[in-house]
């Protein structure tokens, strides 16, 4: 091309849109590493994790009764079996897998003193076997505490997410069904009275990228306007070409015309969020809830029923003496002792069901 002109080769290539001429510097770079947790993907995670850590906070408070503080999340990613055995000795696995919009495996890792810590108070002991019953209180209440996650996850995905049912098992770390890449989530959690206990978040490598993939749309609509300058830049560059191809809307345009295109910046709101759900939760404490006392319960046919009468005795399900239950919005939350006061019955509270009994019945 010393004499300005093009060959008949160039112009081919050209309308090819090769040719040997390279455009790639033109084309978004694409994100490092962006099939399996990178630097961009941990960063964008921890974010909405710690978005949750209050409400995370809150739930297991409310399940086991105590204060609970929870710092973290420290993230990372590496071999399933490497990271559950940094717990140290057995680890108790909790699996929540994800299913809907997007799927993969989910869960919590932690030792057996972790568990223990949980499970106790829920199940309304303080010294408990980590046996299948401690399990599943510890189950139902990593279940309670993830919620906050998914829905967060789920808001930050533009996609349905939802819990598979979970599982459990406990022993050495090589033996647990964790994948063999995680993305891991560490949070220290403090019980009142306990000691600082690790405790592991982890999700599938392969899971986190669908977690983003609500960010690839805007970087498809961004390449489209610069395939389109770059069109308009070959126009220029062939604006010598008279009538070629009869592209008279091409030699219309001049070089440097091409859209400017700059990358759309989206504001993350999820911390900004939590602190006013927080701060209003004193609203709820002017509304009003049902209550009844349940003296006891009895199944009759219907031909009893038609049958009954005035003086017909109605024998329940319940001994003399036996705590009666107390029940809010029709949900057993309390038993005690039928007492009267001056000219009315009362209720005296002899014993507080447990969060687990509490979570079991509600569900």
């Amino acid at each position: 091309m010393s004499d300005g002109s093009l060959s008949q080769d160039e112009i081919d290539a050209l309308l090819q849109g090769s040719g040997g001429m390279d455009f790639a510097a033109d084309e978004p770079a694409a994100p490092s590493g962006g099939g399996g947790g990178s630097q961009v993907d941990l960063e964008g995670l921890k974010r909405i994790l710690a978005s949750t850590v209050e409400s995370q906070k809150s739930n297991l408070s409310m399940l086991v009764g105590k204060d609970v503080t929870i710092t973290g999340p420290e993230m990372e990613m590496g071999s399933g079996s490497d990271i559950a055995g940094s717990l140290g000795g057995d680890v108790v696995h909790i699996g929540l897998a994800f299913g809907g919009g997007v799927r993969g495996d989910h869960g919590y890792l932690m030792p057996e003193s972790a568990a223990l810590a949980i499970a106790g108070p829920m199940m309304g002991q303080d010294d408990v076997d980590l046996d299948d019953a401690a399990l599943n209180a510890l189950q139902e209440a990593l279940s309670q505490v993830s919620g906050p996650v998914v829905t967060a996850l789920a808001d930050s995905s533009g996609k349905d997410i939802m819990n598979e049912p979970p599982s459990n098992e406990k022993g050495d770390p090589d033996t647990l069904s964790v994948p063999a890449q995680i993305v891991a989530a560490r949070y220290t959690v403090t019980i009142e009275g306990g000691d600082p206990a690790g405790i592991v978040e982890y999700y599938d490598a392969a899971l986190v990228p669908q977690l983003f993939a609500s960010q690839a749309p805007p970087q498809q609509q961004q390449q489209q306007p610069q395939q389109h300058g770059q069109q308009g830049a070959m126009a220029g560059f062939g604006g010598g070409m008279d009538g070629y191809g009869g592209g008279a809307p091409q030699q219309q345009m001049q070089p440097g015309t091409g859209p400017s295109v700059q990358s759309v910046q989206f504001p993350n709101l999820h911390p900004q969020d939590t602190a006013p759900e927080h701060g209003n939760i004193g609203l709820l404490m002017d509304v009003y809830m049902e209550m009844t006392v349940e003296l006891g319960r009895t199944k009759k046919l219907i031909r009893e029923i038609l049958g009954m009468g005035e003086g017909t005795i109605i024998e329940l399900d319940k001994l003399a003496g036996e705590p009666v239950d107390i029940l809010v919005n029709h949900k057993l939350i309390a038993k005690g002792e039928v007492v009267v006061i001056d000219e009315n019955f009362g209720v005296r509270v002899t014993e507080i069901v447990s969060p687990m009994e509490r979570v079991t019945n509600m569900s």
